[in-house]
């Protein structure tokens, strides 16, 4: 199993424009081969902090995720509204 922890901080005022892009993304990730969990979340400090949570079967899954034309095509269109870079970490359980 793979986890991802995928941070993502917006520029004041795109958030309802960024959520509406996001939508699309999560209702199609959630029916790909291997999606075991993706989920978004807002920081409780800053609602401009928005971060996936996901579980993958196994690195293969998450790699085909990425090559995705939804993937392909919306998380650069979300990329113009983000205030810094993606701060994305990668997991495996350790037993």
């Amino acid at each position: 199993m793979i986890k991802v922890v995928a941070k993502n901080v917006l520029k004041d005022g795109t958030k309802d424009r960024v959520l509406e892009l996001l939508e699309e993304m999560i209702a199609k990730t959630r029916q790909e081969n291997g999606c075991i969990k993706y989920e978004l979340y807002e920081s409780t400090e800053d609602p401009n902090t928005l971060t996936f949570i996901e579980e993958w079967e196994d690195a293969d899954k998450l790699a085909a995720h990425m090559k995705t034309e939804h993937f392909r095509r919306i998380i650069p269109a979300v990329g113009a509204f983000k205030a810094q870079d993606d701060a994305v970490d990668v997991y495996t359980p350790l037993r």
